[in-house]
Order: C-alpha cells, then sequence, then structure tokens
C-alpha cells in the first residue's frame, strides 16, 4: 500500500468516525430533548396549584375553538402552559366542549378541566365509593356510613332522626317527604327514604347532609318516577283500585323487599298482602320482619311469643300496614308492588333454603307448615 492511499484510508476512517459521531450526538440530541419534551408536557397537565382550591368564574362560548379554550385558561391562572392544554386535547382526542359559564380552580388537572367542559358540569375524581344494599334499616345504614367516612353511626342517627333536619330535607325535596313521616308511631323519619344503591363521593370528608341528600336525591330518580307511573294505584284480584301515597308505597315495597327471597316470588308475595288488606280487611298481614322491627333485633327465628310485642309495627297485632317503612327497598320490590301477581293467595311461607309455597286456604297452609318446615 502506497503512503498516499494509507493517508486517503486514514481520512476516510476520520470521516466515518466523525460522521458517525455526529449521528450519534444528534441521535442523543434527540432522545435528550423528547425526554425534557415529554417530561415537562407530563408536568404541564399536573395542577397549576395543588393547594389552590379558588375558583375563578370562566365563561366558555359556543364554538369556542381549543386553542382560544386554552389561552383563557391561561390568561385565568388556571393552568400553566395554554399549547400544552391544546396539545392533550388533540392527543386524547378531546373536543365537544358545552358551552357556558364554570367554576375552575389550578388544583384541576387537564383531566379534570377537559371532562368537566366535556360534561358541561365540574368534574371531580371519585374518592371512594359506598354501597347501600336493599332491605337493611336506617340503624344499619348508619354503620355503614361509620364504616366508610369519619361520621359515627350514633352521631348520623341522631341527626337524621331530628325534626329540624328531615324539615330541611323536606323543602330540598318536596314531593318525596310529606308530613306523615312526622307521625307519632314512626321510629325513623327517613326509614326506607335512602335509596340503596352504590354511591360516588368526590370528597373526603361528606357531611351527613351531603349523604342524605344523594341517597334522597336517588329515591326521588328512581322510586318516585315508578310510582308516579302507575300512578300509585294497586289493582286487587278482584280488578278494584287503590291508591297508595308515596309513603305507604315505599312502606309496602319495604316488607316485600324483607320477605321475598328471590326475584320471581315478590309479585306473588304483594298479591298475599294485597288479598289480604282488599279482600280480608279483617285478616293482619301477619309478617316477621314488621314483628322484628319492632323488638329492634335481628332473629333467625320469629317465636309465637314475639308476635305478641306491643308495638304499631307489628302486624301481627296490627291490621294493614305499618306506620312506614322497615327497611331500604329495590326496584324489584317496588315494581312488584305497583305490579302484583294475580292470584288468590292468602298465605305463603319459605322452608330452610328460602323456597316459598303458597296457599289459598289455612288447611293448605298448614299442611305446607308439616310438610316443609316439620310443625
Amino acid at each position: 500500500m502506497t503512503k498516499r492511499n494509507k493517508e486517503i484510508r486514514d481520512t476516510a476512517t476520520v470521516s466515518r468516525f466523525a460522521s458517525a459521531l455526529i449521528i450519534t450526538l444528534f441521535l442523543i440530541g434527540i432522545i435528550i430533548a423528547g425526554i425534557a419534551g415529554f417530561s415537562y408536557f407530563t408536568s404541564s397537565q399536573k395542577p397549576l396549584d395543588p393547594e389552590n382550591k379558588a375558583v375563578t368564574k370562566i365563561e366558555i362560548l359556543p364554538g369556542e375553538t381549543a386553542t382560544a379554550i386554552g389561552e383563557k385558561l391561561e390568561a385565568n391562572h388556571i393552568i400553566k402552559n395554554s399549547d400544552m392544554f391544546k396539545y392533550y386535547l388533540k392527543f386524547n382526542n378531546i373536543s365537544d366542549f358545552k358551552a357556558g359559564k364554570y367554576e375552575l380552580s389550578p388544583s384541576m388537572t387537564y383531566e379534570q378541566i377537559s371532562k368537566s367542559l366535556q360534561k358541561g358540569e365540574v368534574y371531580l375524581p371519585v374518592l371512594f365509593k359506598m354501597s347501600i344494599p336493599e332491605g337493611i334499616t336506617l340503624d344499619e345504614i348508619a354503620k355503614i356510613v361509620e364504616k366508610n367516612t369519619d361520621i359515627k353511626a350514633s352521631e348520623f342517627t341522631k341527626q337524621v332522626d331530628d325534626k329540624a333536619f328531615v324539615k330541611k330535607m323536606q323543602k330540598k325535596h318536596p314531593k318525596l317527604i310529606t308530613d306523615k313521616v312526622f307521625d307519632k308511631n314512626i321510629k325513623h323519619p327517613l326509614e326506607g327514604y335512602l335509596f340503596p344503591a352504590t354511591y360516588d363521593f368526590t370528597e373526603e370528608h361528606p357531611t351527613t347532609e351531603k349523604i342524605v341528600d344523594k341517597m334522597l336525591t336517588a329515591t326521588e330518580n328512581n322510586a318516585f318516577p315508578l310510582w308516579n307511573k302507575y300512578g300509585g294505584i294497586v289493582i286487587n284480584q278482584a280488578g278494584e283500585q287503590k291508591r297508595l301515597t308515596f309513603h305507604e308505597f315505599l312502606t309496602f315495597s319495604s316488607l316485600i323487599e324483607r320477605e321475598a327471597t328471590g326475584l320471581t316470588d315478590r309479585a306473588k308475595i304483594a298479591s298475599v298482602f294485597i288479598n289480604r288488606m282488599e279482600e280480608n280487611p279483617e285478616m293482619p298481614l301477619q309478617t316477621d320482619p314488621t314483628v322484628l322491627y319492632a323488638l329492634g333485633r335481628h332473629k333467625e327465628v320469629t317465636y309465637q311469643e314475639d308476635t305478641k310485642v306491643d308495638d304499631p309495627y307489628n302486624t301481627y297485632q296490627n291490621r294493614g300496614l305499618p306506620p312506614g317503612p322497615i327497611a331500604t327497598s329495590g326496584v324489584e320490590s317496588m315494581e312488584s308492588v305497583l305490579n302484583p301477581a294475580k292470584t288468590d293467595y292468602l298465605y305463603f311461607l319459605a322452608d330452610k333454603n328460602g323456597k316459598n309455597y303458597f296457599a289459598k286456604t289455612l288447611e293448605e297452609h298448614n299442611a305446607n307448615k308439616a310438610k316443609y318446615i316439620g310443625f
């Protein structure tokens, strides 16, 4: 190899090395810039000031663009960078904002702000959920509240039973709560009025008032429309109609909820109670759950002695419906009251497995007792 060829080869090697180095540095620069850009984009999505809960009223006009909205939010110190907000919306394919006036704060994330603008209301993340099952009493609801919040069960019950508090709730839900809840025989004014459902809470320490208001609203949205749909009218086997008040409707529904062991039998159980009230008005309903409610405790078996308790809720000693609901009731039980089965049944019982057996006469009922219960 000549000296000149060696020089050419060395120069080419250096050139390739320099090119590789430049490309490597360029790529590293792109990666660093990308990481920095991604880091900035990510950090920009965080609240501008997480501790600042103060709200500013922002008006979004019809047809306003994402760019204009972002600039408005930045100008009002709700977000840090309007461009990053615009890129966030584009990257997540978020659009179709609802015009209106919003109260937004620097403590909100891009996600919270964008969801607020899409829903037309302030979006807040769910901090915890609380489930209220069908067929439980207000005292049992209080224990669930205590388990999920910093409110003691005794404090919850005391406030919910307070007449001034109930009056306040009555003003907020006038079509739901009537003066019937203040009857002297009612144990808990709002018993049966707190709808069983799973509730989302966006604040860490909700007050009793907010919890109860949320549950009453659920009753207003679920139970009241159902009662209104049928006009509160119950039709017996003879085709005669009787209109239930909303209070009576919730009371009746709670009896079905506590007696029913399966979805299929609720309409039949409702027919038994209707037949007793309408066709045999002298015959009491004789439903064990009302006895247990009167006693104020749960028992696996209701004995003859229990049925003698002197209490307005005891449907063995008093005819017709008790003074008020004895528990929460679900939509299925409510539906069965207004759309009962057409039967001639006057009796029913459940075996140890929860299966119900119906009878038209006392003789048939006693035979079912002997066969399925053993006495």
